[in-house]
């Protein structure tokens, strides 16, 4: 498949924008939830300014009093676009994609669909702590097999949750996070492709959040679940909200592959509106013509992912960090410090650093923090000094 997963940045660094003082002035969860005096790195939300043709696709539609509801099948659109030539996947049928309203009800939605109530979902901790419930409350239950101790798919350990969920009877799912959050794993071809081999043999419905799918390191390609061989009764939730900041408008797609085509179909009319119409304007406009701000931001990442690594090696040298092929996520072993099962308290209370706790990401996250990088140099060193300061 030809592919550009990354080009050369199109434009200046994002992550030198916007200062901290600034981003003080923001209102949303990142900013407002913890007192002044700590430096939030925490929550997906980046410290960036909003892709030009982003903007001007939102102001557009503030002048035009276009805020009624969403309609058209533009964002599919612009999304199999994106798809062809970022990830050279030319398989997302826009008449198997449905706008749902973000990715994570979108996740609940497809649940539904291929799952009824008791039924086992299948999830890799440590994973996105969300999924655990959203998925209780779904009168659905988990059914874990963690990633190895590399941070990848146990496909042994697998096979054998999906054995037991079987026997277990009703009809079992997967939720997959690809890319991982919070490892930042970036799952192979071989390796989705072996997920999709063990779903068919055991009648396991696989459902894919893939919301980072388009933040990958330079020389890693990410790969769609439903281009690999025997996914075809899968189906992906996709979104720009990761890659173009865009949490605050909701808007999401669910893609269906070919045998799950009859499944989309029977997804509620309603569910559809729960979308933002403005949010479906933005995240169009992000995937058709942001292209060339999500260079500079990738470009911007892999810089920032190289300044932790050092400033780790210098003020942390305990810490355990392996610089993450996708996402702006940085998940940081912190059991040789003694801090126990949670860290990011110890951060918080004593370097007035804010992180995301490892224990909240379910099995193998005792002892870790995640750390969000999508900032400033200069704030990102400050963070981690104040980690360092933290053990003093």
């Amino acid at each position: 498949m030809t592919r550009i997963p990354h080009e050369t940045a199109g434009g200046p660094n994002p992550f030198h924008a916007v200062t901290l003082e600034r981003l003080r002035c923001r209102t949303s969860m990142k900013w407002r939830t913890y007192p002044a005096d700590v430096l939030p790195l925490w929550v997906a939300e980046m410290d960036v300014p909003l892709a030009a043709p982003v903007v001007r696709a939102v102001t557009e539609a503030m002048e035009l009093g276009d805020t009624g509801y969403p309609a058209g099948t533009g964002y599919a659109e612009a999304l199999a676009g994106f798809a062809a030539k970022r990830w050279g996947w030319h398989g997302l049928a826009v008449e198997r994609t449905s706008i749902v309203p973000d990715v994570m009800l979108g996740v609940v939605e497809m649940l539904k669909l291929v799952t009824g109530p008791g039924d086992p979902v299948v999830v890799n901790p440590p994973v996105y702590p969300p999924f655990f419930p959203f998925i209780t409350h779904l009168d659905r239950r988990i059914a874990e097999a963690p990633l190895g101790t590399d941070g990848r798919l146990d496909l042994g350990v697998l096979e054998e949750t999906y054995r037991r969920a079987v026997a277990g009877g009703g009809r079992p799912a997967h939720l997959l996070c690809s890319p991982h959050n919070p490892t930042g794993t970036v799952h192979s071809a071989g390796e989705l492709a072996a997920v999709a081999a063990l779903a068919e043999r055991y009648g396991v419905r696989v459902v894919v959040d893939e919301i980072h799918a388009p933040v990958t390191a330079a020389g890693v390609d990410f790969v769609p679940y439903l281009s690999v061989p025997g996914a075809g009764n899968g189906l992906s939730l996709m979104s720009a909200s990761k890659a173009w900041n865009l949490a605050g408008l909701k808007a999401a797609l669910a893609v269906a592959g070919p045998g799950a085509a009859a499944d989309l179909a029977r997804l509620p009319e309603e569910v559809r509106h729960g979308a933002s119409h403005v949010g479906v304007l933005a995240h169009t406009a992000a995937l058709s013509d942001g292209t060339a701000w999500l260079d500079a931001l990738l470009t911007g990442l892999d810089a920032n992912r190289r300044l932790l690594a050092a400033l780790l090696a210098e003020h942390l040298p305990g810490v355990r960090y392996r610089p993450a092929e996708g996402t702006y996520l940085a998940w940081l072993d912190c059991r040789a410090l003694d801090l126990g099962d949670d860290p990011a308290g110890v951060f918080l209370e004593r370097g007035r650093v804010a992180l995301s706790s490892g224990s909240e990401f379910g099995t193998g996250g005792a002892g870790h923090v995640r750390l969000n990088l999508a900032t400033s140099p200069e704030i990102l060193t400050a963070g981690v000094r104040r980690m360092a300061a933290a053990l003093r």
